[in-house]
Parts: structure tokens; sequence; C-alpha cells
């Protein structure tokens, strides 16, 4: 099965040169930002100060199988400053103004997301305000078992996308960012948990994973005495057309 019927794939060992450049930036980010929960996450949203065909300082653009396949479906699309995202032993620890509950999930359920749907307002009412292409991790660090490997819950991109079609098809695409999709959010992301395989994926610097843009996916737990740090570099570029992150494939 291809990454477009299961939400997720791991490919080939093709962006050895790539991550030979991004790699050493990548530590230094994560390792000067500031971490959140209780020091062992860093976040590094925008971090990478790669250009539009992901060079890195003075490295190659990015090409790898992984991206052909995603541009396959949406076309060519710039690359965005990439995020870092750093996590560190004993991840998830509990920062001092997080709620029982949200560490709780964060332990239990990865803190398993759909990206793009934001917490707006005091009450944190869940928008869609970045409707991503896809989502494509390069990792520049190994991921040794059980050292918060990424999660994927494998085919929730069907449930999601039907979920929320029946929510945002009798409004116009133009206004979609203005309409309250928590529960319809929520309802689906209950029918994932309870129907989903859990994947943890295994990838090795120098390979690369596409995560469907309408996937629950989120971050394992740190649980094995390995040291040091574990980096996956993303890439999640925005559709122009609103309406198309709910069809393309």
């Amino acid at each position: 099965m291809i990454w477009t019927d299961r939400g997720w794939q791991v490919f080939p060992p093709d962006a050895a040169e790539w991550v030979a450049h991004a790699a050493p930036v990548a530590s230094q980010i994560a390792h000067a930002a500031p971490r959140r929960h209780g020091g062992t996450w860093v976040a590094g949203v925008d971090a990478l100060g790669n250009d539009a065909r992901g060079r890195v300082g003075d490295g190659p653009p990015l090409l790898c199988a992984a991206l052909n396949a995603a541009q396959a479906i949406t076309g060519p699309l710039a690359l965005h400053h990439a995020q870092v995202s750093g996590v560190f032993p004993g991840y998830p620890g509990r920062d001092p103004d997080e709620s029982a509950a949200a560490h709780r999930f964060r332990l239990t359920r990865d803190a398993a997301h759909l990206d793009g749907l934001l917490p707006i307002g005091p009450d944190r009412r869940r928008h869609l305000h970045e409707p991503h292409a896809w989502i494509l991790g390069l990792p520049v660090t190994a991921i040794p078992s059980g050292s918060a490997a990424p999660v994927v819950f494998e085919g929730s991109h069907h449930i999601i996308r039907k979920a929320l079609r029946d929510a945002l098809d009798p409004h116009d695409p133009v206004t979609w960012s203005g309409i309250d999709l928590t529960m319809a959010y929520q309802a689906a992301r209950r029918q994932v948990f309870a129907t989903c395989n859990r994947i943890e994926i295994a990838a090795e610097p120098g390979q690369s994973f596409l995560i469907h843009r309408l996937a629950i996916h989120g971050i394992a737990p740190w649980t094995s005495a390995a040291t040091g740090w574990r980096g996956v570099v993303y890439f999640r570029p925005q559709l122009a057309r609103m309406e198309d992150w709910l069809t393309l494939p």
C-alpha cells in the first residue's frame, strides 16, 4: 500500500547528502532553543534556515523519493523554513502551567493531533487556518527503540476526511477558516483511537517519511535508557487553495 492509502510511508535512504549538511545545523538549533515539557522537547517551528528548494547553507537542494511522491499529488511547492523537532530523554516532562489532563494525553495518546487545526480564542476552538499539503519528515539522528519515535494512526486520514467534509461541505471554502470544527474533530479523533492501528515510525538518517496531511499523528514517550537527543526535520508546505485540503488524494 502506498502512503495515500494507509496515511504514511518510509522511503529508501536517498537523502543522506542533504542530511549531512542539515544535521549539524539542526543539532545546534535544538540544543540552543528553549525547551518545553519539563525540558524534554523543542518545537523548532520554522527554525531551519533553508531556501525554497531545501538548501541548508552551501548544501544541496532536497531531492528524494518522498518529496517526489508528495509533489506528484500536489505539484511542486516551495519549501518553507523547516521545523526542527528535538526530543530529549524523559519526554514528556510536565510544565508547571500544563494541566494534568493535557499531560496525561501526551503520555497515553502521544499528544496525537491533526496539523492545521489551530486553537483559537479563550476557549481554544479548533479552526482550519493552515491547510498543509503533506508532512515530510527527515530524521537527522537515529531513533532507537523507545526514544520518542514519531507516531501515526494508520488510516486515520480516511476518518478525518469524512468527518470534516461533512462539517465543511455546506460552506464556501473561502469561509472555512471561520467554521468551528472542534466537535467534529474531537469525535473523529475518538473514532481514530478506537479503530486505527498506532504505528511508531522507524527511520534512519538518510531515509525520509511521509505522513498524510489529514492523518492523526504525534510523538511517543521516551521509555528507553538511551541518551542524547532524537531529531527530525519536517517540511509542511501549505496549499494555495483551501478546498484542496479535503479533495486531493
